[in-house]
């Protein structure tokens, strides 16, 4: 795990080290371990790494650079499958000097191209400067574990980890003017930004599965895997339980490849039970875990972990913690980069501050809930008996009105005149929605419903969330579900083995009784998160008022009357606005961070 950067200048021109400098400093907290840098100033090129080392701590200093000097190569992720990839390469006699998963990104390159890309299992986001095609490659993983931006403006190309190592030399360093009015736009459906926007006019997200490559010339952008390239299927429970558990029983061990102590986020859910649960099926020693709790019973999960913790041998640590986090949400927002409104960002620093005093390498349960119908809106929605009966294009769009944060006439009561007649003509459906619902019309539509959320509500927040937060006290997070064997069978399983009856995550559950119990297999999802409605409502209203009246953004983009009804009715008990009113309060404290 680590942080990369760098830049590719189509003239030639040399950034100053000064400035790659300030790119590297930006990021240590994604790689405090160690520094790298590749620069061909003659050519107009450079790219680095601040590296968090976990596998092969002495001989893994990136960048990578083969023997002739042509090819460079930098990385922010791991390989999970290195071992065997470095197998192959050695028995057609490739030599490596280490045992780094880089090297191996670098020797395969040399052999394959491109496309050895497509053999590496694992959460990546891959630089590579390659003198020979007098090209730079950028490259993300397949679902986007691994966060990627760029900045193009027909000159230079700026890339990074994390944007605020790219904002001193981007447009973005002109403030207000530069932000993206379409991205607050998309913003206010859906609790955060979908990529490929950002908040940033001119900063981009490198798309999931798809490497970009930028020549003298250009750019050339190929997407290298599809999920939606699957195909349902019929299967018998049996037959599915088995796949399922072997897939993800592999998933889980591979991600224990570390060379250095590993744990496992454990809430005692579905998802975090199975995976530590199958961890412990691959070590001769207790896996550590990690959890907190609350005083308030009402979203404290502590005794579930705990009840988990003791059925796998486990090595528990657990906090009790404040249960008011408001404090830390300027925190948060520093390490997104970027508005967020899920509340949830809080409680997970929380605990992975306490995980880094502990190990460097963390399991999670993310992506369950995504491929196997976890969540209860897919119930609430498929639960209704109109649902068969719709055409796909009122399908599509009831959907999406029923995940909306703002529906659009909200959003045009909210602004202010001047930015609603510029922002009328954009329909956050069709543009960041309905070209996911197109390409996965094959599927049935709860399966539709999911690849939508696969698309844009991972790898625009649920992804983001483990990520930056696991980063900002340099631990890596790493997620068994979301390996590409787990995600491909999930999509060829029908919706009936996913959402029956409003039971979800139907036969999962079944599947992995013998291994976590009926109790926790079966116990009622509860979500982490905190009661940011009750404190906006109560204590914290004050605070909250005064943060969006203050805040020059808000003022500027929309009526402060529309904000003060919202406020009102919230605090008198005649609406609940709780998601709406966070996610400007989101804006707000990002604004004061990064205006």
């Amino acid at each position: 795990m680590c942080g990369i950067f760098g830049y590719w200048d189509r003239a030639g021109r040399a950034m100053p080290d000064e400035a790659l400098a300030v790119m590297a400093s930006k990021l240590v907290h994604r790689g405090p371990d160690d520094e790298g840098i590749w620069s061909q100033p003659q050519r107009g090129v450079a790219i680095g790494n601040r590296r968090l080392s976990i596998i092969d701590i002495s001989g893994g200093h990136q960048p990578f650079v083969s023997d002739d000097g042509q090819i460079a190569v930098v990385q922010n992720g791991e390989i999970f499958n290195h071992i065997e990839l470095a197998d192959e390469l050695r028995a057609q006699g490739v030599q490596l000097r280490s045992h780094s998963d880089t090297e191996v990104i670098l020797r395969l390159y040399e052999q394959q191209g491109i496309k050895g890309l497509e053999r590496l299992n694992g959460m990546f986001a891959i630089a590579v400067d390659d003198a020979r095609e007098d090209a730079m490659y950028l490259m993300r993983d397949r679902i986007g574990v691994k966060p990627l931006y760029v900045a193009d403006d027909g000159a230079r190309v700026v890339f990074a980890s994390e944007m605020k190592a790219m904002l001193p030399f981007t447009r973005a360093r002109e403030g207000l003017s530069a932000i993206d009015l379409e991205a607050i736009h998309h913003y206010l459906t859906f609790n955060y930004i979908p990529a490929p926007w950002t908040v940033w006019q001119g900063i981009r997200h490198v798309m999931p599965g798809t490497w970009m490559k930028f020549t003298r010339s250009g750019v050339q952008t190929h997407r290298w895997w599809n999920l939606a390239d699957q195909q349902e299927r019929d299967h018998d429970f049996g037959a599915w339980s088995e796949e399922f558990l072997a897939t993800l029983d592999d998933a889980t061990r591979i991600r224990l490849r570390a060379d250095v102590p590993w744990g496992a986020f454990l809430s005692g859910g579905v998802d975090s039970s199975t995976i530590v649960g199958l961890m412990a099926r691959h070590v001769d020693r207790p896996v550590k875990t990690f959890c907190i709790g609350f005083a308030d019973q009402r979203y404290d999960e502590s005794a579930f972990a705990a009840e988990a913790a003791r059925r796998f041998g486990c090595d528990h640590t657990s906090e009790t913690a404040e249960l008011n986090m408001l404090d830390r949400w300027p925190q948060v927002l520093h390490h997104l980069d970027q508005p967020h409104g899920d509340a949830s960002f809080m409680p997970t620093l929380r605990v992975s501050e306490l995980t880094a005093r502990h190990v460097k390498v963390v399991l999670t349960g993310d992506g369950g809930d995504e491929l196997f119908a976890g969540y209860e809106k897919y119930a609430d929605y498929f639960g209704r008996p109109d649902v068969d009966t719709l055409d796909d294009d009122v399908f599509q769009r009831s959907y999406f009105d029923s995940i909306s944060l703002f529906s659009p006439e909200d959003k045009m009561a909210l602004y202010r005149p001047g930015i609603a007649s510029q922002l009328a003509g954009i329909d956050s459906f069709a543009q960041a929605a309905k070209p996911w619902f197109e390409e996965s019309a094959h599927f049935s539509r709860l399966n539709q419903a999911l690849y939508l959320d696969m698309q844009l509500l991972l790898s625009g927040n649920n992804l983001v969330k483990p990520d930056r937060m696991g980063m900002a006290v340099s631990i890596e997070a790493r997620t068994p579900f979301l390996d590409w064997r787990m995600m491909e069978f999930a999509f060829r399983s029908r919706a009936q083995t996913k959402l029956h009856l409003g039971d979800k995550k139907h036969w999962f559950k079944r599947a992995v009784t013998p291994l976590i119990g009926q109790d926790l297999a079966y116990r009622k999802k509860q979500m982490f998160t905190v009661p940011v409605g009750d404190w906006f409502r109560f204590e914290s209203h004050g605070w909250l008022r005064q943060t969006l009246r203050d805040s020059p953004l808000l003022q500027s983009l929309f009526r402060p009357e529309a904000i003060d009804r919202m406020l009102d009715a919230h605090r008198d008990g005649a609406a609940n606005y709780t998601r709406e009113l966070r996610a400007l309060a989101a804006v707000a404290i990002w604004a004061a961070e990064f205006l």
